[in-house]
């Protein structure tokens, strides 16, 4: 599925000589167990290979591979992927090296020191494995439970519960970054329905919401085309909530007496080289999506490219006549509660239009280019969208960038409790901040959308794991933190291979707004 959006590698200090644990969960947990576990063992699967006409499969046994072995092309269109997969091979119970009795507080939303020595050669993801068993206090030991670091693929490691009653255990994941031993717990709330969990009266501008750019770009297409992984329908089911979409506009008669098809387009190309792909194909996807999961809203951002002769006011007009239904829609010009619009998609206009306050959307014509960090003319809308990184090196420019804009989205503060009138003038005062992680370069087959995110992808994640919401590490003056929301954070190429972390980490911030509510 084209390029290795795999943890890069990267000049580090030194290994930390203790593991520090941050939980960013609801729950106060205490670290009362840590057990040394000998290496793993594992089954390599070898894949089809096109050796002559013959197809062979091997087997071998042995340690993990190092990651740094893959083979993939990387191009952003679906080649060869890495000859071998591998799964555990486990026929007995892991062995225990060594174990250590401790009682480690780990409060709320607290980066927790630890006399825990990291997994040998964890760098390398093979070597041995430390288990490490939490327990929440006042469970007389009945509420523990168990994550193995690092874990046995890139992906997250959710925990085990260890007691009788499984009716009380909590959700938790465990991120763990091995080049600086940190751990980071997220309340692990279900990615398909994490708004059901939610308040009706939150607007949306003090969220945490996960979005992708150019969202319908799955499919094989031009290089510098493709930008996501995986359909819209897996997004939706995997926590995104913001979707991008360009649409081709032509010269049609909007009053006329057919639908016109409006195709998806990525700047002057289709973004299907099988066939063109249409809004109202996509529109059917949100529309089911919305249907099975009624507590979730959609944010769609739409906008007008591609070669048609139809002005903005015609897209305007086209949209309006045929798309913006009123039972599926939320078009008002305010930013709306969570409440107003469960089941709805919000429309993000990032076209001119004479729509009017009710019509017309969340307003985001006058949207700035190529930007740092920037607002809409509406005002409504603040904006980190760097995206025309023209050498490698910039790409280092376009992390900082996204990490300042998280941090200026984090300042923002809800004063609760306080009345519904009051919570709406609030909810006036706070922009939405959209925040881009994508960027590309036509030219440059190394700055291509799923190169960047190779790079930009690990290091957000990074980021919102161990310095995100805390006082004197980020990198702007004003290190003020509020609520820690991170805004709508806009990626590329999320659940490649099936990690869907770094979407995991945008809706785990959430849990420090629920706090206060």
């Amino acid at each position: 599925m084209g390029g290795s959006t795999s943890r890069p590698r990267r000049s580090l200090p030194a290994m930390p000589e203790t593991i520090t644990i941050r939980n960013l969960t609801l729950t106060p947990l205490k670290l009362k167990l840590v057990e040394r576990l000998e290496p793993p063992v594992f089954v390599a699967l070898a894949q089809e290979s096109n050796l002559g006409s013959d197809n062979i499969t091997r087997m071998i046994v042995g340690r993990r591979h190092s990651p740094d072995s893959k083979t993939q092309q990387g191009d952003g269109q679906q080649g060869n992927e890495a000859e071998f997969s591998f799964r555990p091979h486990d026929p007995k119970p892991r062995v225990v090296t060594a174990s250590q009795d401790l009682d480690i507080p780990l409060p709320p939303f607290t980066e927790s020191p630890t006399t825990v020595f990291p997994p040998l050669e964890a760098h390398h993801h093979h070597g041995e494995q430390v288990r490490l068993t939490f327990e929440e206090p006042n469970t007389n030991g009945q509420g523990r439970y168990t994550c193995e670091i690092p874990g046995l693929s890139e992906k997250s490691i959710e925990l085990t519960f260890v007691g009788d009653n499984n009716a009380n255990a909590k959700e938790i994941t465990a991120i763990y970054l091995p080049h600086l031993a940190y751990l980071a717990l997220f309340s692990s709330a279900q990615l398909s329905s994490w708004m059901s969990k939610l308040p009706e009266q939150i607007p949306l501008s003090s969220l945490s919401i996960p979005g992708t750019h150019n969202s319908p770009t799955c499919h094989v297409a031009l290089p510098s085309v493709r930008c996501q992984a995986v359909s819209v329908t897996e997004q939706l089911d995997n926590g995104v909530r913001f979707l991008d979409v360009r649409v081709n506009c032509p010269k049609v008669d909007p009053n006329g007496d057919k639908k016109p098809e409006l195709a998806l387009v990525h700047a002057a190309f289709p973004i299907a080289l099988s066939g063109t792909r249409y809004l109202s194909g996509l529109l059917e996807e949100v529309y089911r999506f919305l249907e099975e999961r009624p507590s979730e809203t959609v944010m769609m951002s739409l906008k007008r490219e591609g070669t048609g002769g139809g002005s903005d006011h015609l897209f305007g007009e086209v949209l309006k006549r045929w798309y913006l239904t009123a039972d599926k829609w939320y078009t008002r010009s305010k930013i709306p509660s969570l409440g107003e619009v469960r089941g709805k998609v919000v429309l993000v206009r990032r076209f001119h239009s004479d729509l009017g306050e009710e019509e017309g959307g969340i307003d985001g014509s006058e949207w700035p280019d190529n930007v740092a960090d920037g607002v809409c003319g509406s005002g409504r809308i603040r904006i980190q969208d760097f995206y025309d990184v023209g050498r490698v090196e910039q790409i280092e420019h376009k992390i900082e960038y996204a990490c300042q804009e998280l941090e200026r989205s984090a300042r923002m503060c809800l004063r609760l409790p306080c009345g519904m009138e009051e919570l709406r003038q609030q909810s006036e005062e706070m922009p939405l901040h959209i925040n881009f992680l994508s960027a590309s370069s036509f030219f440059n087959s190394n700055l291509w959308p799923d190169k960047i995110a190779g790079k930009v992808n690990p290091r957000m994640v990074e980021y919102l794991c161990r310095s995100h919401a805390v006082e004197g590490r980020g990198s702007l003056e004003d290190k003020v933190v509020g609520d820690a929301a991170t805004g709508v954070v806009v990626t590329d190429w999320v659940g490649h291979g099936g990690d869907w972390d770094l979407v995991r980490c945008i809706v785990g911030w959430n849990a420090r707004l629920q706090l206060k509510i």
